[in-house]
């Protein structure tokens, strides 16, 4: 499953989303942290980079394949990233986890509604995560809109093992990052993904459901320093758990304004590289 560039001449090439030809494809929305980068306000060498590279938005992704697609968090810039990516389709949406910069985008899943003729759009995450965005958007519903209404139509569904959407096999894989937080593992024609984009450790019970991986999508916040991060995935800790995990290709992803793209990949062994916005595997 090789990784497909979309740098030309220092800037993002329009991707055109139809269904791949291999398996499956995974492309990235953001690949930043809550804040995103560049910073509000800071003028440090990341937040001031001309690489399109350090460019970060909020994370989130699409997966692809056995006829469907399937977008992965919904985050601030949903919105914008799938107009910049030219998403338009949704057959399910995955939520990771209920922070705000995995799920304040989740209002624009009305608009696949739209496309999808109005039909209710399944949403399978952790019962409380589910929980958290009834809260959030009291407004959702399942049922057709009344006439004048824009709201979102939400199948929620709680997930804790595997669910089949199309000829995808999603399995929920619960890790250690603040509130009740899954990593996905996506299975399709015997090729295996996983994506975890926010993550301080991972449990045994769930690092058995990461076996034979193709391709690895892991939380890397930044190095170690000033200090490892009390919920996030520093460096090496993140290089620990890729070398137990051993899938075939690991990107790390959620990286913060510490990270200058071009700096960071030389301190990753090969089979390891730093993803980016617009990147697809």
């Amino acid at each position: 499953m090789p990784a497909k560039s979309d740098i030309a001449g220092n800037e993002f090439q329009r991707i055109r989303l139809e269904f791949p030809e291999v398996a499956m494809e995974l492309l990235f929305l953001g690949t930043g942290t809550s804040c995103g980068v560049p910073q509000i306000g800071c003028d440090c060498e990341v937040c001031t980079s001309s690489d399109p590279r350090d460019k970060r938005l909020r994370s989130g992704a699409v997966v692809r394949g056995g006829g469907v697609s399937i977008i992965v968090d919904t985050p601030p810039e949903f919105r914008l990233a799938c107009l910049k990516y030219n998403v338009a389709r949704a057959d399910a949406v995955f939520i990771t986890h209920a922070h705000m910069d995995h799920i304040a985008g989740f209002d624009d899943i009305r608009r696949f509604n739209t496309l999808n003729g109005d039909h209710p759009i399944p949403c399978y995450a952790a019962e409380e995560t589910i929980a958290d965005l009834h809260r959030i958007f009291p407004y959702i519903t399942s049922k057709p809109n009344t006439e004048g209404l824009y709201r979102p139509q939400i199948e929620f569904t709680p997930v804790a093992g595997a669910v089949r959407v199309g000829g995808i096999e999603v399995t929920a894989v619960p890790v250690v990052h603040g509130p009740r937080t899954n990593g996905y593992v996506f299975e399709c024609d015997g090729r295996r993904m996983a994506y975890i984009p926010d993550c301080r450790e991972i449990p045994d019970a769930s690092l058995e459901k990461l076996h034979d991986l193709d391709v690895l999508v892991l939380d890397c916040l930044r190095g170690d320093e000033p200090r490892i991060h009390p919920t996030h995935m520093t460096l090496s800790l993140s290089l620990a758990a890729a070398e137990k995990i051993g899938a075939k290709r690991t990107y790390f992803t959620h990286a913060c304004h510490r990270v200058l793209h071009r700096d960071f990949e030389k301190l990753l062994p090969q089979g390891v590289a730093l993803a980016y916005d617009g990147l697809i595997v």
